[in-house]
């Protein structure tokens, strides 16, 4: 244990990192690292020259989001994970801290104060086209001030480097219109395997439907990826669409959690990891 290192993440340790989660068969791709990279601070495990494992803390305001705590099997059980859990909390000061847990990491959060508010479910699978019943407005950049407002509102979480990320990614972002403001939007962007759908920001169900039905309409038989709040009501038509519930993992914090506000809610993260 104590020829283990532990540093800052660069850019040059992404590559090696990403390596960690596809042992995992985790879907992420490089340039999907590297995003999170861009935005979070980062933390490597490293055994000589080698990186074993991974964590970053993105800050948002009053709370940080903790995502990506890998170890690699084989270092499994040296405290490993443990030591990257504190560098990343140090990282963070007064922030609360937030994270999405695994069925696998939950007991270490547990034992280090954390506490269960909430669950995300993982959905996943091939596109069986919807039918649109009524198109959103297709969005532009002259709406990202208003998108960040949305997002902000919805989250309680300061999103402007995240959602400026998100921005440089999107394919396509979709929103609905009332009174001559937007209110609901929803984006898709290339994520893993092939798209995933998130942020959806919307003020209720039927909003969040209509524009991931638009999103989804051109994609039969693509692979997409969404992750929901277990209970926000688009479950069983998300099954109709073929995709359907992979995994489940459990919203976690240590301290007072983010509250939406405006009217808006989240009904789809932009990833575990940033939420």
């Amino acid at each position: 244990m104590s020829t283990y290192q532990y540093r800052p993440m660069t850019a040059a340790d992404v590559p090696a990192a990403h390596a960690l989660s596809v042992a995992l068969k985790w879907p992420h791709r490089a340039q999907d690292w590297a995003m999170l990279h861009s935005v979070a601070d980062g933390f490597v495990a490293l055994d000589q020259d080698r990186v074993i494992g991974s964590a970053f803390a993105c800050h948002q305001g009053p709370w940080s989001t903790i995502g990506l705590v890998i170890v690699s099997d084989e270092y499994q059980g040296h405290g490993i994970g443990r030591r990257l859990m504190d560098l990343a909390l140090e990282s963070i000061g007064p922030r609360t801290a937030l994270l999405n847990a695994t069925l696998a990491g939950a007991p270490l959060y547990r034992k280090m104060g954390f506490v269960e508010f909430g669950q995300i479910e993982q959905r996943q699978g091939t596109v069986i086209a919807p039918a649109v019943a009524q198109a959103g407005r297709v969005l532009s950049a002259v709406d990202q001030p208003r998108l960040l407002e949305l997002a902000n509102a919805a989250t309680g979480l300061d999103r402007g480097e995240v959602m400026k990320a998100v921005f440089a990614d999107i394919e396509q972002a979709v929103g609905i219109d009332i009174d001559g403001k937007l209110q609901a939007f929803a984006a898709i962007r290339p994520f893993g395997r092939g798209r995933c759908i998130g942020p959806v920001v919307a003020q209720n169900v039927e909003q969040a439907q209509q524009l991931i039905a638009q999103l989804l309409a051109p994609l039969n038989d693509a692979f997409v990826r969404i992750d929901i709040p277990v209970g926000c009501g688009l479950e069983a038509w998300l099954d109709s669409v073929g995709l359907k519930g992979v995994d489940t993992v459990a919203c976690m914090s240590r301290g007072e959690i983010p509250r939406a506000s405006g009217g808006v809610q989240t009904f789809a993260l932009v990833t575990q990891a940033i939420g």
